[in-house]
């Protein structure tokens, strides 16, 4: 439950904090005004950014512990539990 409350948090966090940049930034003048696609596009190559990023350290996270973890690793000795056959 904390797990999923954190990450909804974090979510809504990415996105409000640049919502409420552009809308700071808008300002009160006439005249100026922002470009909705511009604003949009550049949120999400950022987004897309951030999403690559984060998939390439968890698949590269998996492919460590796999590749470290394997059976046929020179190091890899079995538990207590593995050694008697005892599940």
């Amino acid at each position: 439950m904390k797990s999923t409350l954190s990450l909804f948090l974090v979510l809504a966090i990415l996105v409000i904090i640049p919502t409420v940049d552009y809308v700071f930034a808008a300002g009160d003048e006439p005249g100026q005004y922002l470009d909705r696609r511009v604003v949009i596009w550049n949120l999400f190559y950022r987004m897309m950014t951030v999403a690559f990023t984060v998939g390439a350290v968890v698949s590269g996270t998996i492919i460590w512990l796999c590749w470290r973890f394997r059976e046929s690793h020179p190091k890899a000795t079995p538990t207590p539990y593995e050694k008697e056959g005892v599940w």
